[in-house]
């Protein structure tokens, strides 16, 4: 490759030769120097550029920081947010367990079970082997929400299951009080049966419509369920008479008093007193006449007697 090299002398040149070792070298400089010249003219320019505006890159950086307070704003907005929301969600459920474990308390009371056994003031016991520590790992957000929901819809289900246990129970125990059981007095003895007898006054057969409890005069006569009398006065043959009504279908009749506590209207539980014990009517000494009705017909009053042993 042949150059040619013009001097300021007029008609002066020269003839320069250049083998291949000298082409690639002036190749490898130019593209050398190319690059680092546009690099300096870009510094040279952004340094021109700052000083004719000192504020821009003030500005920019202000405007970045701006934008990243913002966004820590909104973060933290939101994370306040998600907190609200789970903190009224823990207190529904704490709202929940306590509830449950005062209706637990109560069951536990109305069903006479071992308060041993069923505790609802302390955790239940729990225990195990240690599992293997590697295997563990902290449960992640998703995994606790999900759990805090399914921990939400067994409480409800247990809430309902209890409630309709609980009516069950209620519904036990009032049948329990309406359903006459038990003996009309606190002290004396079964002096006559229900059914065919000889007759005290007369000596004929009858029948007989109820059953005797003799005892000492003036000691209590008790209801033996709850109950709302519908009569207290004298009747023939029964002397004073407290008749009480206690719903589905029962009637008890106590006869012969010597005085009446209780008035028409007024409501009666189980075990309270009614009336002494006496001899009126037709008697031939202090006792109490106890029928049981249902429906109208007097019927033996021997089960209900024996129903509370």
């Amino acid at each position: 490759m042949n150059i040619v090299i013009m001097t300021r002398k007029k008609g002066c040149s020269r003839l320069l030769t250049l083998n291949k070792r000298w082409i690639t070298i002036l190749t490898l400089g130019v593209f050398v120097a190319l690059p680092a010249s546009f690099i300096t003219a870009g510094y040279q320019l952004g340094i021109s550029h700052m000083k004719a505006n000192p504020d821009d890159l003030s500005l920019a950086l202000q405007a970045e920081m701006d934008a990243q307070r913002l966004a820590l704003s909104e973060a933290t907005r939101t994370a306040e947010e998600n907190m609200d929301a789970l903190a009224l969600r823990l207190g529904k459920l704490q709202a929940h367990v306590i509830r449950l474990d005062a209706l637990g308390q109560r069951l536990t009371t109305m069903a006479k079970l071992d308060k041993g056994e069923f505790d609802f003031v302390h955790p239940p016991a729990q225990g195990g082997p240690l599992a293997n520590a590697d295997a563990a790992s902290s449960i992640d957000v998703p995994d606790f929400m999900k759990s805090l929901e399914e921990l939400s819809a067994q409480l409800n289900d247990r809430s309902q299951q209890l409630e309709v246990l609980e009516d069950m129970l209620m519904t036990r125990n009032l049948q329990s009080e309406v359903i006459p059981a038990g003996r009309p007095i606190t002290k004396g003895w079964l002096s006559s049966y229900f059914g065919m007898r000889t007759d005290p006054f007369n000596g004929r057969r009858v029948h007989h419509s109820g059953v005797d409890f003799a005892g000492k005069l003036g000691s209590d006569v008790v209801s033996v369920a709850a109950g709302v009398v519908i009569f207290a006065g004298r009747r023939s043959g029964y002397g004073n008479l407290v008749e009480v009504n206690h719903g589905k279908g029962y009637v008890t009749r106590y006869g012969h008093n010597s005085k009446i506590l209780v008035k028409v209207g007024e409501t009666v539980k189980k075990g309270q007193v009614l009336s002494k014990m006496g001899t009126t009517g037709r008697s031939t000494g202090p006792h109490v006449h106890f029928e049981v009705l249902y429906n109208g017909r007097a019927v033996n009053p021997k089960k209900y007697i024996q129903a509370s042993r």
